[in-house]
């Protein structure tokens, strides 16, 4: 398939919103737990703010690819059997709920709801972010099974295409926590780059299973399985049009064996190993370093997404097979 750069855009800055949410939401519980000290500056009502920005200018990249930008609201109506308009749904709850935590957080204005148990209070930006966790999962999972429920896209049509926008989105956005750790002194470097490396191996492990998974997928689409027709003598005569069509277009790529090649072994280098590497530096380092991880594993994972689209074969491409 060919892909759109908008729809690139909006899968990777999404995930890494929201893997810099749960990063330091999850932070904020290990601190109530006291299995983490406190921050000496606490850095979660900025940080959820950056993951709202990054929540707004995945969303704002998504409509640079619709025909109709003003009636997108209508993609949240077929939500009982799509998984596209759920998540339309998820991603305005998550970045509503995300942004309160975030003014709640910053404005000093939270207020003491009960107590769990006898250490842990429980306050309006703790259940506002707990609702935006929620909010963050389904839309890991609606946004990931987009993919994944299209059974025709052999390649898509696996729970690794799920585990892997998970742990692609949460590895960015821990790496990211790492570097506003480091930039704030706020005494949860450990617990950041230690899950970074952590989801960036599981990452790794996962894609590269859905890699060797599709390589041994057996020959691609036939006339008879890209129709719906079994008969043993089925002769194309003709493509159906007499030039190119949205079809064409959309679903069929020009790029050579080598180009895919050098994508492959690109993501895997920039969005994997180069940040595990560069996560290896103390806390003491220049945050220049973690930034570079960041940046480093945001453009593999851009290469990434990009061949994701490009390695699914559509099986209409059987059908005008005339003009490829």
């Amino acid at each position: 398939m060919k892909p759109a750069l908008s729809v690139i855009f909006l899968t990777t800055l999404i995930g890494a919103g929201q893997g810099l949410y749960l990063a330091y939401y999850s932070a904020e519980w290990f601190v109530m737990l006291n299995i983490l000290p406190a921050a000496q500056v606490d850095y979660s009502g900025y940080a959820a703010g950056l993951s709202f920005l990054l929540l707004l200018t995945g969303l704002l990249a998504s409509f640079f690819h619709l025909g109709h930008p003003e009636r997108a609201w209508r993609a949240a109506a077929m939500w009982r059997t799509s998984w596209l308009s759920r998540e339309v749904i998820a991603l305005p709850a998550a970045m509503l709920l995300i942004l309160v935590y975030a003014l709640l957080k910053m404005s000093g204005n939270d207020c003491l709801v009960f107590m769990l148990g006898e250490n842990i209070p429980i306050s309006i930006a703790t259940l506002a972010g707990f609702g935006a966790v929620l909010a963050v999962c389904a839309l890991f999972v609606c946004t990931a099974m987009i993919y994944a429920c299209l059974k025709f896209l052999r390649q898509w049509h696996s729970p690794l295409t799920v585990f892997n926008f998970i742990l692609m989105g949460c590895a960015s956005g821990f790496t990211l926590a790492t570097a506003i750790s480091t930039f704030a002194r706020d005494g949860r470097f450990d617990y950041f780059s230690g899950m970074a490396v952590f989801l960036t191996l599981s990452a790794l492990i996962f894609r590269y299973a859905s890699l060797s998974r599709n390589k041994r997928l057996r020959g691609p689409p036939t006339l008879q399985s890209a129709i719906g027709v079994h008969h043993p003598n089925i002769r194309q005569l003709s493509q159906g049009a007499m030039g190119g069509s949205f079809n064409t277009r959309a679903f069929i790529h020009t790029y050579g064996v080598s180009v895919l090649r050098l994508a492959r072994r690109g993501f895997l280098l920039m969005g994997f190993i180069v940040p595990v590497i560069l996560l290896q530096f103390s806390a003491e380092a220049s945050v220049l370093f973690f930034a570079i991880a960041f940046a480093s594993q945001y453009l593999g994972l851009l290469a990434e997404r990009w061949y994701f689209f490009i390695e699914a074969e559509h099986p209409q491409n059987v059908y005008y097979q005339m003009i490829s």
